[in-house]
């Protein structure tokens, strides 16, 4: 059996009649960059969250950049993040101006541990403090009341990092309520993908989603007249029809990630691999089943002979990247962050999977165990 760690393209074969009449649609209506399909998309996304408004952009990054932007992050303000992420989101708080402060993680959900944000925060030291952006990673929701509770009694913003969370929750509210402004991807990948890239900044202050407006294009009320300094980032009409028909079946598709992990859970439960822990009050979505072992290239390269593509995420913290070392720690040290990134492992997992590919690949990890006795 080849199982592929995820595959965009069995999403599009699924709902293939659907989405080849939205993008027919597009086409013959001639208009291409923000029209009514990217119109619609937002108010049917922000509907979805619970939130008021929605704007669609180019890309997740450039989501969490305009965000920050409209907080007033000016060159030299401090962004509370963490390191154990994609580097696109330290990329857009430098893309800002702004210095990324890194907090450490909760070692069982991988998300921000609001304790570190406050000795952070007490250990500052001279700099200028702006906004906290907490990254909802793997499908796992962040412990937002908790981070608002730090943040607001420093007066900081709250952006929310969804780029890999679209439909989790934590005590029954949707990520991309509970801060200032919060960003969301759509690369093919994410539990809500498109074709192609894009992004969307969501807030429920009209305020602030029209000076996202204004950032997206140029800084225009009308055109060719830029009001302040915008950037070009829209959304194209071909991605908003292709994700306003995915996201009718995006709860169904999470429900399906769900049962995979679940399955999971149950036949890798005795294995002696450390697998993934939700917090009791989170609806976990599972953009990743991320598992962790002391020896996961042996592992990974045996899973590889057998067919089995998997994915590490994210092989090192972005303040050990050359790019990035200019970060502050100003916690004293990210002890849990630099525990995990040798161990983590993403294994197979997507919609469209099926069970008997979760069997399959759960039956090789206990052939390896049994193959190398030591693991």
């Amino acid at each position: 059996m080849i199982v592929p760690q995820t595959d965009p393209k069995a999403s599009y074969l699924e709902h293939r009649k659907e989405i080849d009449e939205a993008i027919r649609r597009v086409m013959e209506g001639g208009w291409y960059i923000l029209g009514e399909e990217v119109r619609a998309f937002e108010e049917e996304f922000a509907r979805y969250l619970g939130v008021r408004h929605a704007v669609g952009v180019a890309s997740g990054t450039d989501a969490v950049e305009i965000a920050l932007r409209w907080c007033g992050v000016r060159e030299g303000d401090v962004v509370f993040t963490v390191s154990h992420t994609a580097t696109a989101t330290v990329a857009a708080i430098r893309r800002a101006g702004a210095i990324p402060a890194f907090v450490d993680i909760d070692s069982r959900t991988y998300t921000m541990d609001p304790e570190s944000l406050m000795r952070s925060l007490k250990a500052l030291r001279g700099e200028r403090p702006r906004a906290v952006l907490p990254v909802h990673l793997y499908g796992h929701p962040a412990p937002m009341p908790e981070i608002m509770e730090v943040a607001r009694r420093y007066s900081l913003f709250v952006i929310e990092d969804c780029a890999q969370a679209h439909g989790a929750s934590f005590q029954g509210k949707k990520v991309g309520g509970w801060g200032d402004m919060a960003a969301f991807s759509f690369y093919p990948t994410k539990n809500l993908g498109a074709f192609g890239d894009g992004g969307m900044v969501v807030t429920s202050d009209p305020e602030r989603a029209e000076m996202s407006k204004l950032l997206r294009e140029y800084g225009w009320r009308e055109r060719y007249v830029s009001h302040l300094e915008g950037m070009n980032s829209r959304l194209d009409e071909i991605q908003a029809a292709i994700l306003r028909v995915k996201l009718r079946y995006l709860d169904e598709e999470n429900e399906r990630r769900r049962r995979l992990a679940s399955l999971y859970d149950q036949l890798l439960g005795t294995s002696g691999l450390i697998i993934p822990k939700s917090h009791p009050q989170a609806f976990h979505v599972y953009h990743q089943y991320v598992i962790r072992t002391p020896k996961r290239e042996e592992l990974r390269e045996y899973l590889k002979g057998r067919g089995i593509s998997t994915g590490i995420h994210y092989p090192r913290p972005v303040h050990l990247q050359p790019a990035y070392e200019g970060g502050l720690i100003p916690g004293g040290g990210l002890p849990r962050t630099e525990e995990i990134f040798r161990e983590i492992l993403s294994l197979p997992l997507f919609p469209q999977m099926g069970e008997e590919a979760v069997r399959y690949v759960t039956e090789a990890i206990r052939k390896w165990q049994g193959d190398s006795p030591q693991s």
